[in-house]
C-alpha cells in the first residue's frame, strides 16, 4: 500500500495514519517502516518529531528563505522509496504547498520556487516509481478541528481558529490540482472506527496486486 494523508492540521492524518498500519498488520500481515511526516514547520525531523524547543525556535526564527531550502530538500529526499510495497506520507508537497506562502514567506505563485510547479514536479518524480499511489484527502468539521485545536493544542502548532477555513479550502485546491489519478476523501470527525470503515471502503479500487495477494493469504 503506497498512500499520502493530507488534510489541515487536527483533522487527524498522524492518528489515521497508525490506525492505517494497525489495518495493515492485521489484515496484510506487514507494516510501514516509517510515517513519514515532516512538513509542519518547526515539528520537520524523527519518526516522529524530536526536534528540542530550542530547536524549534531556531527553525521559527530562521528565514523563508532557509525554511523553503530546508523543506523542498526534504520533500525531494523524500521523493525516494516509492517502489517499496508499502510507503506512508502525511503532508508532502501538498502540505508544503499549503503552509509555505500562507505562514512561512515562501513559495507563493511570484516564488521562482512555487509549491504548485514543485508539486508537480514531485509528483511526476514519485510516480516514475509506481503509479499506484492513492492521495487520501483528511476532512473533518470545522467545529471539530476548533474543539480538537482547544482540547489538545500543538506544540508551536501551526494554524489558529481564524484560518482553518482558507487552510481547509486549499488543501482541498491543491488535492484537485494534484496529478496522482488515484484519490479518495475520508471525513474524520467523528471516531476513528468511523473513520477507518470509511477508509477501508474507499481504498479497495486502489489497492495493489501484492495487497490483494496478502490480504487474501493472511485470510487462508
Amino acid at each position: 500500500m503506497r498512500v499520502i494523508l493530507v488534510g489541515c492540521e487536527y483533522v487527524g492524518t498522524t492518528k489515521l495514519a497508525f490506525a492505517i498500519d494497525d489495518w495493515l498488520g492485521a489484515n496484510m500481515g506487514a507494516r510501514f517502516s516509517l510515517i513519514h511526516d515532516h512538513w509542519k514547520i518547526p515539528h520537520t525531523s524523527g519518526h516522529p518529531d524530536d526536534s528540542t524547543p530550542e530547536e524549534q525556535k531556531w527553525l521559527l526564527n530562521a528565514t523563508p528563505k532557509f525554511k523553503e531550502m530546508h523543506q523542498r530538500h526534504s520533500l525531494y529526499y523524500h521523493a525516494r522509496g516509492w517502489d517499496a510495497d508499502d510507503v506512508m506520507m502525511i503532508g508532502a508537497a501538498i502540505e508544503d504547498g499549503v503552509y509555505g506562502p500562507m505562514f512561512f514567506g515562501y513559495g507563493g505563485p511570484d516564488h521562482r520556487l512555487d509549491r504548485e510547479t514543485v508539486q508537480h514536479q514531485w509528483e511526476s518524480t514519485i510516480m516514475k516509481k509506481s503509479e499506484e499511489i492513492t492521495l487520501v484527502h483528511v476532512t473533518a468539521n470545522s467545529d471539530v478541528i476548533k474543539q480538537r485545536m482547544n482540547d489538545d493544542p500543538h506544540e508551536n502548532m501551526v494554524i489558529s481558529e481564524g484560518d482553518i477555513e482558507r487552510v481547509k479550502s486549499r488543501f482541498a485546491e491543491l488535492v484537485d490540482w494534484s496529478t496522482i489519478k488515484n484519490k479518495i476523501v475520508v471525513d474524520n470527525s467523528g471516531s476513528m472506527d468511523d473513520t477507518m470503515a470509511d477508509f477501508i471502503a474507499n481504498i479497495q479500487p486502489f489497492l495493489t496486486e501484492i495487497d490483494h495477494s496478502r490480504m487474501k493469504e493472511r485470510s487462508s
